[in-house]
């Protein structure tokens, strides 16, 4: 049985990623095989496909300012204690910001553990003190439809790397708040490179408790300061950049028409 390469394909843009993707495809270390850049495949669903809850989030997104709220997401694999989850909380109620905060399984499960999974206890009241202010959610949401949303204004992450690359895609700046594997590496590059979004806690802090006021500031900044407005047009250019880079005649379609091309051609 033979070994057959073509190339490598990378999960990006050029238009986010491009200088990067130039060093490894042109640099002296680089190898001679052909690299596609074709970035993520983002699944769009009409609203009638949509379940009861996902329709009332998208309505009461209708209801909102534009770019006036935070998305809290951390991916399916993030857990999160009791004491966390508290400041969280408290750190958005801090900030006065509006938000939608997906509360899911992952977050409520210590995996490492033989604990039953458990309903996290949020702070007495809370959820009656943020009626009208902010939701939490405790199930799957459409992530790509509510990035997309003109009232989504920011996006609190992990900086898993699909959920930075919607995000961008989307035009939407990001809180980030890295876990563990590449996110700590993402989140510098959304921070300190392409400069789209705000820390909420830095890597080297991650074995303290990231307190409800570190939580509120980042809100803030991210969403109601002239820092946070100029983050926001950066994202927002970068992700015109994207859009036009996967229409007909685009960087990332070509790509994708070059890749079909050569392994076409390769097979045969």
């Amino acid at each position: 049985m033979s070994e057959f390469k073509a190339g490598e394909i990378h999960n990006t843009y050029r238009a986010i990623e491009g200088s990067f993707l130039e060093l490894l495809q042109h640099g002296e270390n680089s190898g001679k095989d052909k690299m596609w850049a074709i970035g993520p495949l983002h699944q769009r669903k009409d609203v009638k496909e949509l379940n009861d809850q996902d329709r009332r989030l998208m309505e009461w997104l209708d209801k909102q300012e534009p770019k006036s709220v935070l998305y809290v997401s951390f991916g399916t694999t993030t857990t999160f204690s009791e004491s966390e989850i508290k400041e969280l909380a408290l750190g958005l109620e801090q900030s006065g910001v509006k938000f939608l905060w997906v509360l899911r399984d992952a977050d409520r499960l210590d995996v490492v553990s033989n604990e039953k999974e458990r309903r996290t206890q949020l702070p007495d009241g809370f959820e009656e003190r943020m009626r009208g202010t902010g939701i939490v959610v405790r199930e799957w949401v459409p992530q790509v439809e509510i990035l997309r949303h003109p009232s989504t204004g920011g996006f609190m992450s992990h900086c898993g790397w699909n959920s930075c690359l919607e995000s961008i895609s989307m035009g939407v700046p990001i809180a980030t708040w890295p876990m563990h594997l590449d996110q700590p590496m993402n989140a510098v590059l959304i921070t300190e490179v392409l400069k789209v979004g705000v820390p909420v806690m830095e890597w080297r802090q991650r074995d303290e408790l990231v307190s409800s006021s570190m939580i509120g500031k980042a809100v803030q900044k991210l969403m109601a300061s002239e820092e946070g407005d100029v983050i926001r047009s950066r994202v927002v250019e970068m992700s015109e950049a994207v859009k036009h880079s996967v229409v007909e005649g685009g960087d990332c379609r070509l790509e994708w028409d070059c890749f079909v091309s050569h392994i076409t051609r390769e097979r045969s």
